[in-house]
């Protein structure tokens, strides 16, 4: 799905897939279109915000699936705060971004994300993604001493998407 789709109606999404569905191109199954479209957004700018107001540590770019950004904001607090004011106007477009790229899930990404950013070094995150092995690991490590609690950060977004 190009980007100029993801913008279109359900309708409009069907009519331009029915021609491509030898090539390969319909970017999910009927079921999954019908559901981001009913009004399910897998990364609100709400949650976006509030995870702004913490940004200068880069919260808010790993929420919407920019790690490596993150971790230049984590360790230059936000570009020097220079970069963090910025973000607040690009917000929307990563939001945006972030929509068309990931799926929507059993799973709420916001739910994890708040659960990882606030309790991942205890592993609620991962007992609420339903990996209880590696929950009970992180509870009992202390999100195998920091170095898990890291990873997940940076990989919510397609460990999520990959359930």
């Amino acid at each position: 799905m190009n980007t100029y789709q993801a913008y279109q109606s359900p309708a409009a999404n069907e009519s331009a897939n029915s021609g491509n569905a030898s090539s390969g191109n319909t970017a999910y199954p009927p079921q999954d279109r019908e559901f981001s479209s009913a009004g399910q957004p897998t990364h609100p700018a709400l949650i976006g915000y509030l995870f702004w107001v913490i940004g200068f540590t880069g919260a808010h770019r790993f929420y919407f699936g920019k790690p490596i950004t993150g971790a230049i904001w984590f360790f230059t607090g936000g570009l020097f705060l220079v970069g963090w004011i910025i973000d607040l106007f690009l917000i929307p477009s990563m939001e945006a971004e972030a929509e068309s790229r990931y799926r929507p899930n059993e799973v709420d990404y916001s739910v994890a994300w708040v659960l990882l950013i606030f309790l991942g070094i205890f592993g609620v995150h991962r007992f609420y993604m339903g990996k209880w092995i590696t929950g009970l690991l992180y509870l009992v490590t202390g999100g195998l001493f920091g170095i898990g609690y890291a990873y997940d950060i940076c990989t919510l977004n397609e460990q999520i998407d990959e359930m």
